[in-house]
């Protein structure tokens, strides 16, 4: 069993930053591909950004590649979304999660999920 707990968000003004933070319990978490999704009511959870625990490849959504950037400290079991120039339809509950993921970007192939925390971007 693998706990996410996430950190970071909160309100921002449009352009600007907010850094997001997931902190997994188990250690063997560089094992795991880590991933951010985020979902607004009404809609369906959008995957945002992921990275591999072996060779730390990335991959994002071209909805916010170039402006965000994801990374991991798999001494600190830790996670991170690097978030610039925030756009209001950023705002959203954003999503850690983890598992042994074969579909980067669809969010059934993650086993593990943190509770999520609100982003909200201001115009």
């Amino acid at each position: 069993q693998v706990q996410l707990v996430e950190s970071g968000g909160g309100l921002v003004q449009a352009g600007g930053s907010l850094r997001l933070s997931c902190a997994a319990s188990r250690r063997t978490f560089s094992n795991y591909v880590m991933g951010w999704f985020r979902h607004v009511p009404g809609k369906e959870r959008e995957f945002v950004a992921a990275i591999r625990g072996s060779s730390s490849s990335t991959y994002y959504a071209d909805s916010v590649k170039g402006r965000f950037t994801i990374s991991r400290d798999n001494a600190r079991n830790t996670m991170y979304l690097q978030m610039n120039s925030l756009k209001p339809e950023d705002t959203a509950v954003y999503y850690c999660a983890a598992g042994r993921v074969a579909f980067i970007g669809t969010a059934r192939e993650y086993e593990y999920w943190g509770q999520g925390t609100q982003v909200t971007v201001s115009s």
